[in-house]
């Protein structure tokens, strides 16, 4: 059952971080111990509504090697979708 859910991980969003209210660095934090225990792969959303965040999320994937897979602006906030390298 373990490798339908791994599978799931890889082409559907399977950790959301909700970060609303939160500022510079916080968000960046957050995603950052959340995507510690996932496997290469894996893809996350973090929703954040920090003005800053535009610019950390971007740095923090190039940074670590993960990949920044869509940017979004949804009802007020900023939806990052971030795939684990």
């Amino acid at each position: 059952m373990k490798h339908h859910i791994y599978l799931a991980c890889m082409t559907d969003v399977c950790l959301e971080i909700d970060t609303i209210g939160l500022l510079c660095p916080l968000p960046v934090l957050k995603l950052r111990k959340r995507m510690m225990p996932l496997a290469s792969g894996d893809l996350v959303r973090l929703i954040a509504d920090d003005p800053a965040s535009i610019v950390d999320v971007p740095h923090f994937c190039n940074e670590q090697g993960h990949e920044l897979v869509s940017t979004d602006e949804v009802d007020g906030s900023i939806q990052f979708v971030v795939k684990k390298g």
